[in-house]
């Protein structure tokens, strides 16, 4: 188990603010956004400094019921390699349902969605965990995530279901503390308990991180300052075991430097106040024999597909499930899908101005995303070419335009005839 010590999490936008940054002995960085054969200069200065830098995955999708994706693994690989990385993390999680076990379409939530604490996603998720072991060069470190919904009829709890993907695979884990804390509030599971649970002697690193609660509602946000709670539960954690790392977060709404500076001043203060016990010899992990998996992946494909389904394509809540609490997450999940193509495609937002927002929220009320941001942004924009809309005909050209310059074929039916029309009005 490598020492880590205490790091960020590097985005580009606070790049500098990290470089200058005293006492960062590691950052992590989203592996999606990073490409080996051009790494960002602040990474690099980073890394000629000795600063340790760790690749966390997104999309891989362990916890789904399909095979982790050979291509997605290969450029986890690729970029922990490029990096000299120790190890490389990724989430406890699904991220897209449907295909061909279901033989229906595929989709994609955008987003961590929680896997079911059930015997049949702990063998899938065991099975997956393997093929990404072998795959990669380093050692994984798989992340607990934070939920809105709870699936119905689990049979294990969060701490047993951790514990029990440890004993099975050998994997290293990645404990959010923030993420604990947040399903204190939204799903009341007491993060004392679940750590009673964890064999602590696996835990390879730590993220600590903000959020803010609304109507109730614990939202991870990774925008607001850490709170005393999330604090709290590092305290608590740390009075068990010494962790190896300490990770702060950040993903929106940066602060300056000072403010993130006091964050990680909070931080260690928290972990000299902890006394931990002293350490026991850790048993090795040894994994255990791989099982059949070919039914129970059958049948979390159907349980994983009706659920992402409600969530974003309107169908009905499976059997089980908290409704209301369903509807929250498909607004949220329709929220975080507007942010992130009006990062992608920052030119829609400039286009349809204020009503960007209602106008995705209409687009994405019934219409799951299929392949990906940008592929979602210009299906967006064909919704909105189908409809005749918007309304001003001067931005309706400027979609036209928009469209043509990206999307290659033409859009069929009627967006393409008023495609023609617009483009050659303008």
């Amino acid at each position: 188990m490598k020492h880590l010590g205490i790091g960020i999490g590097w985005r580009p936008e606070i790049a500098q603010a990290v470089e200058g940054l005293d006492g960062i002995d590691w950052v992590e960085a989203v592996a999606e956004n990073l490409c080996p054969g051009h790494l960002p200069g602040s990474l690099l200065r980073l890394r000629e400094r000795g600063v340790t830098v760790v690749p966390h995955g997104v999309s891989l999708g362990l916890g789904g019921a399909e095979p982790p994706d050979a291509g997605r693994l290969a450029d986890l690989a690729a970029r922990a390699e490029a990096l000299g990385s120790p190890l490389v993390s990724e989430h406890i999680a699904f991220v897209r349902a449907g295909g061909a076990l279901t033989a229906s379409p595929s989709l994609e939530a955008g987003h961590l969605l929680p896997v079911p604490r059930t015997r049949d996603a702990l063998r899938v998720l065991c099975e997956n965990v393997r093929i990404a072991q072998d795959a990669l060069p380093v050692p994984l470190v798989l992340e607990n995530i934070a939920a809105l919904i709870d699936w119905p009829d689990e049979e294990l709890t969060e701490g047993q279901f951790l514990a029990e993907l440890v004993e099975r695979t050998g994997v290293g884990l990645l404990i959010d503390v923030a993420n604990l804390h947040t399903n204190r509030v939204n799903r009341g599971e007491d993060p004392a308990k679940v750590l009673d649970e964890l064999p602590l002697e696996a835990i390879d690193y730590v993220h600590v991180a903000g959020g803010v609660e609304r109507d109730g509602v614990w939202h991870d946000t990774h925008a607001h300052p850490v709170p005393r709670e999330v604090l709290d539960v590092l305290a608590e954690l740390a009075s068990r075991v010494t962790p190896p790392g300490v990770l702060l977060e950040r993903d929106e709404a940066f602060p300056s430097a000072e403010e993130l500076a006091g964050e990680l001043d909070a931080i260690r203060a928290t972990l000299r106040a902890a006394k931990p016990p002293a350490p026991s010899p850790a048993e090795p992990r040894t994994p255990s024999a791989p099982e059949d998996v070919g039914r129970s992946r059958e049948r979390l494909a159907l349980a994983q597909t009706a659920l992402l389904s409600s969530l974003t394509a309107g169908t009905p809540a499976p059997a089980g499930f908290d409704g209301p609490r369903l509807r929250v997450q498909a607004r949220a999940l329709a929220a975080k899908r507007a942010d992130v193509v009006a990062k992608v495609a920052p030119e829609l937002p400039e286009i349809l101005g204020d009503g960007y927002r209602e106008a995705f929220a209409a687009y994405a009320k019934a219409r799951p995303m299929q392949g990906g941001y940008r592929q979602d942004a210009l299906n967006f924009a064909r919704f909105l070419l189908d409809a005749r809309r918007p309304a001003d005909a001067e931005a309706r050209r400027a979609l036209a335009r928009w469209w043509k310059e990206r999307a290659g074929a033409r859009p069929p039916g009627r967006a393409a005839r008023l495609l023609r029309t617009l483009t050659r009005a303008a």
